[in-house]
């Protein structure tokens, strides 16, 4: 059984959704605001965490900060609606995806499912999972780690699965399209940067190739490019 942590100040809605997540066969923990979310935290391990952004105490996007710190759990965010600024800051702090309130409880479950099936692995997955390697990085996909020139790398579970689609066709442009449907689990949607901002902050954390050149580019209209040895 899956668990959840659903963090939200909203009684009402987190009351909704427990019950619906519960009926779906989720095991749901429950927190008010962000430090209870940490709190949590602190006492289990979970699957997934559903954060709210405005939250008294300590909001949604303080919270991720503090908890990707220690934690690669995905995160799911809840925006206000119509409120992009918050969806790129919290894709910029990390986390895996977003849904503007108010929702449809298909699309919450739908996106939920999608996550999970991107980020968890099964015993034999770990066991044979084949190794991906490029110059200076390993990729070790069924354990969801990765090494650049001897060093673990601190990635999300989205960022890691960009990463591994990256890798396994250098020098070929990869479409935001393709990128959204195999890493993120859905179509790509008008005027949608979630792509852009998680490979952004991938990008951040990529240590500089010896010879100095990028590790992947930009192909404006088109996609993104891992860059082969020169």
């Amino acid at each position: 059984m899956n668990r959840i942590l659903l963090v939200d100040d909203d009684l009402d809605l987190t009351q909704l959704l427990h019950e619906i997540l519960t009926l779906e066969g989720f095991q749901v923990t429950v927190a008010d605001d962000g430090e209870q979310g940490l709190q949590c935290l602190d006492e289990q391990v979970f699957d997934l965490i559903l954060l709210d952004v405005m939250m008294p105490r300590l909001n949604g996007f303080a919270m991720l900060a503090k908890l990707r710190e220690r934690l690669d759990t995905p995160v799911l965010m809840l925006t206000a609606r119509g409120d992009s600024q918050d969806r790129v800051n919290g894709l910029e702090a990390g986390a895996d995806d977003y849904l503007a309130k108010p929702f449809d409880d298909r699309e919450l479950l739908a996106r939920i499912r999608a996550i999970l099936r991107r980020t968890q692995h099964s015993n034999a997955q770990k066991l044979g999972a084949d190794e991906v390697s490029f110059m200076d990085i390993q990729l070790q996909p069924g354990l969801q780690q990765a090494r650049c020139a001897g060093r673990e790398l601190d990635l999300t579970a989205t960022e890691f699965g960009l990463l591994e689609c990256l890798l396994r066709s250098p020098g070929q442009i990869i479409s935001k399209k393709l990128l959204s449907e195999q890493v993120l689990g859905k179509k790509l949607e008008p005027f949608d940067r979630a792509i852009d901002m998680h490979l952004s902050n991938l990008r951040k954390k990529l240590p500089e190739r010896s010879d100095g050149q990028p590790r992947f580019k930009t192909v404006r209209g088109r996609g993104y490019l891992w860059l082969e040895a020169t």
